[in-house]
């Protein structure tokens, strides 16, 4: 078990310090990366760590996914405060990391919603819903690893990130808020990016079965 926490922390660190590492030298450049080159870096990486620890932790790198995988009955319940501890502590280091490179950079690239609370809660739900649809279809058990999987999953994340970022953050990943809202002091409607991206994870696993039922019956 060390050795997937392992991978789950080193993992959600360069998850954070690259995804919204791109949020903080973006600003700090003056637009240099720009929003599509944002979205980009979060699937591109995901979908590179996929294929570097998906055969060992499942490459989770998020607790939303790790709930629904014990949900859906893919993984243990025992194992889950684990993962979370693990994921949460490589996103810390990640902000961390960039608050120590960027000391001018303010909120480390937390998630603030640009529109309403409301607005940005519920296209988080949807978001993620979507995202984990995707993820279970593609993944074997609890673990995200195969020819395509990284590419899918990563593309999704990239998609979702270039058409909702602007509005909600699309962060999908409670992992990926909490750390630069701690690092930065930048708590601001932190409960969205909590709350919505495990409802929608949890969403997707009855959606799943409905349609994996469905197929063969």
């Amino acid at each position: 078990m060390s050795h997937k926490l392992l991978a789950e922390a080193l993992g959600t660190f360069i998850l954070i310090f690259a995804g919204t590492g791109a949020i903080v030298i973006n600003q700090v450049s003056g637009g240099a990366i720009t929003h599509p080159g944002i979205a980009l870096a979060f699937g591109l990486v995901v979908m590179a760590m996929i294929y570097t620890f998906g055969d060992i932790s499942g490459a989770h790198l998020n607790p939303a996914v790790t709930t629904a995988f014990a949900a859906a009955g893919r993984f243990p319940w025992k194992n889950v405060p684990l993962y979370f501890g693990a994921q949460i502590s490589g996103a810390l280091a990640g902000s961390v990391s960039l608050r120590l490179l960027f000391p001018e950079a303010t909120t480390l690239g937390a998630t603030l919603p640009a529109g309403s609370p409301t607005q940005s809660f519920f296209l988080e739900v949807i978001l993620t819903a979507i995202l984990m649809l995707t993820i279970l279809g593609v993944s074997t058990e609890a673990k995200e690893k195969g020819i395509t999987a990284g590419i899918v999953i990563g593309g999704v994340i990239a998609l979702e990130a270039l058409v909702a970022g602007p509005i909600c953050g699309a962060s999908m990943n409670p992992a990926r808020s909490l750390a630069p809202a701690a690092v930065s002091g930048s708590w601001t409607h932190l409960w969205i990016y909590l709350i919505a991206p495990t409802l929608g994870a949890l969403i997707a696993v009855p959606l799943n079965k409905m349609i994996r039922l469905e197929q063969t019956s």
